[in-house]
């Protein structure tokens, strides 16, 4: 198998050329745009379609990102549960403004999100990690999220341990275990097009009112 070049990465490309996004067929409330947008991800078929990249801010101000899985659409924003002495908690506990990136590469669409971040309620993360997997259960208070550790074997050693404390009896949700909830002041929707000549509609939100515009790709 021969070896890529730069111009062989260079020449990658796609034509985007299957949609459009124009103002007439945008729902001027941007939480409904985003459902009218994931509800087509899913029925697509796309492969996970509520993974995104959330970007946080490390102390010395540099980014930091990973993939996470969107549980829940609210009034007031976007859910995902985690470790809260994760790397990704310790960030948001110094800086909450984060961003949020879905890319549905099938549909040539991407959705960009940015604003602040807060933890759910008590109430709120126990319902949730009450209806997960067992299995998921044991994980969440079994792996000491983020930190060092010598091996797989070590991993599963502390898996096995929790199993047994819990063997005959319900799992307790971890308190440093839940759910934040991002509020955005910023929803970007992008609809790839022909000749990079992208649609990318931009929503703000200024004095709890929503204004859109288009923005050149």
């Amino acid at each position: 198998m021969s070896e890529l070049t730069n111009k062989d990465i260079a020449a990658l490309r796609v034509d985007y050329g299957s949609k459009s996004f124009n103002e007439n067929e945008i729902n001027a409330n941007p939480f409904e745009q985003f459902k009218i947008w994931f509800e087509e991800a899913v029925s697509a078929q796309i492969n996970e379609p509520n993974a995104m990249v959330l970007s946080t801010v490390k102390a010395d101000n540099s980014p930091s990102a990973r993939v996470v899985l969107l549980k829940g659409i609210t009034k007031d924003g976007f859910t995902f549960f985690t470790n809260y002495k994760s790397n990704k908690g310790n960030q948001i506990s110094k800086n909450n403004k984060v961003a949020l990136t879905f890319n549905w590469l099938e549909l040539h669409r991407q959705v960009r999100i940015e604003g602040e971040v807060e933890q759910l309620s008590a109430e709120e993360n126990d319902h949730y990690f009450y209806i997960r997997p067992i299995g998921n259960q044991i994980g969440a208070i079994a792996s000491p999220q983020s930190q060092i550790i010598t091996n797989r074997d070590a991993l599963e050693k502390l898996f096995i341990a929790a199993e047994k404390q819990f063997e005959n009896k319900n799992p307790i949700r971890p308190e440093h275990w839940g759910g934040y909830v991002v509020k955005p002041s910023l929803i970007e929707f992008w609809q790839g097009r022909s000749n990079r000549l992208h649609d990318r509609i931009e929503f703000v939100k200024s004095n709890s009112l929503w204004k859109f515009h288009r923005l050149a790709p």
